[in-house]
């Protein structure tokens, strides 16, 4: 857990944009850990995004786990695409028939628009009777924290907690990279010799727009100081994205697309279909976040590696994208928020931790389970790099609650050669200087 706090620390608390008064969220006063086999019959409504194989496994495993222990609970779950879920979340849970439990997105564009609406339950309470603050880092907690009015993030009410950590780096094929680069300028020979090849350097599928963050922020790891995202991210003074560093990795992200580093067509590919051809042999990288290693084990098995994105030079600290998954939240029309808590803690104790790793996963929670296969051993040693590092920067998307929208779009027109990579980084620092405004 030391590591782990280690790691997190970095992501903690900023204040966001002013905004209106919003209600004040409702909290039951009698919120409290029950038996939940003396709850009477219940169904509870689950929305979550847990569609691939490994996210799929372990949440099929644990809610048949659930539901075994407690026959008198049905949970009757919707599974989402991450778009998907960010796009129908809010009318989902304003609706009469609103969810129990959903995901939400940490960030102030997801959790801190439904905090502000009054649309979600605090958590504290539960995660007193839980000991959940036993179980996590207070700045893992911290992360799915807001004011009661959605304007600060990293401090206030408890409004979730999370399953998985995450990092964003570079899979590879080990019979296509037999030696792995150590720098970026490595990396780039690997692609430009891929590129000659035949291959497809770096698989790509930018259809669902959300990728090209990954793209971008893997680049900007390499040319911007973790401190000046961080700060960024979280809103603090001085805080500016329109810098030389940003600049750099825009104008090094749009050569890549025009060298055909990427799959062809790249934004009219799905996610999904670029990561399952990387799978069969189409080149030697793919950028990407932990959550694809039971996909991709299952598909490539020994020759699949893990990596982070290398640094400029070796003697430059490791550093990557990365945080923890979405966060299991309370919705406030739950009409049986006492057995949603307890199914939250069910998903994030040592039993699911355990689960995690089996399943392919990465577990924010400690776990006694130890990962299978080197690609899962390479992802479990990389999150221990980062935390010894202090390497790890938040996504960009938590800026400002119209940031998912204004990069995801930018990033797609910078790839095109739509945009110069200043004014890439200008529509980026607009967007910004409108919420802080």
């Amino acid at each position: 857990m030391r590591r782990l706090a280690l790691l997190l620390a970095v992501l903690v608390a900023g204040c966001g944009a002013p905004g209106e008064d919003a209600p004040e969220p409702r909290q039951d006063e009698a919120a409290q850990k029950i038996d939940v086999a003396k709850a009477g019959d219940v169904t509870l409504l689950v929305w979550d995004q847990e569609v691939r194989g490994g996210q799929r496994r372990q949440i099929e495993r644990l809610n048949d786990e659930f539901q075994a222990k407690y026959p008198n609970v049905t949970i009757k779950r919707v599974a989402k695409s991450f778009t998907d879920l960010n796009t129908t979340l809010k009318l989902a849970v304003s609706s009469d028939d609103a969810p129990d439990v959903v995901q939400a997105n940490q960030g102030r564009g997801v959790m801190g628009t439904l905090v502000k609406g009054g649309l979600l339950r605090p958590l504290d309470e539960y995660a007193e009777a839980y000991g959940w603050a036993d179980r996590y880092a207070p700045v893992l907690l911290d992360l799915n924290r807001f004011s009661s009015d959605g304007e600060t993030f990293g401090d206030g009410d408890l409004y979730g907690i999370s399953q998985m950590g995450e990092i964003v780096g570079l899979f590879y094929n080990r019979d296509k990279v037999p030696e792995p680069p150590r720098t970026f300028a490595e990396l780039e020979e690997q692609l430009a010799a891929a590129k000659r090849q035949g291959d497809v350097p770096i698989s790509f599928g930018n259809l669902d727009k959300w990728p090209g963050i990954h793209e971008f922020q893997a680049v900007q790891n390499t040319f911007a100081a973790p401190d000046d995202i961080r700060n960024f991210v979280f809103g603090r003074e001085g805080a500016t994205f329109a810098t030389p560093e940003n600049d750099e990795a825009a104008a090094k992200l749009q050569q890549w697309a025009e060298d055909g580093y990427f799959t062809k067509d790249f934004n009219g590919v799905g996610y999904d279909p670029a990561y399952q051809q990387f799978a069969k042999g189409a080149g030697p990288f793919l950028i990407a976040g932990t959550w694809l290693l039971r996909d991709l084990t299952d598909l490539m098995g020994g020759k699949l590696g893990f990596m982070l994105v290398p640094p400029a030079d070796e003697e430059r600290g490791p550093q990557a994208l990365g945080g923890e998954s979405l966060p299991f939240a309370v919705t406030a029309k739950s009409a049986n928020p006492d057995v949603a808590a307890a199914y939250i803690d069910f998903l994030t104790d040592a039993n699911a931790a355990d689960v995690l790793v089996e399943t392919g996963n990465l577990p924010a929670m400690p776990a006694s389970a130890q990962p299978q296969g080197a690609a899962g051993e390479d992802i479990f040693e990389a999150w221990r790099t980062l935390a010894d590092a202090d390497g790890i920067v938040p996504y960009l998307d938590y800026a400002t609650p119209t940031f998912y929208d204004t990069i995801t779009a930018e990033v797609q027109q910078l790839l095109a050669g739509r945009r110069t990579p200043d004014e890439f980084t200008g529509a980026l620092q607009e967007d910004f200087e409108k919420s802080s405004g």
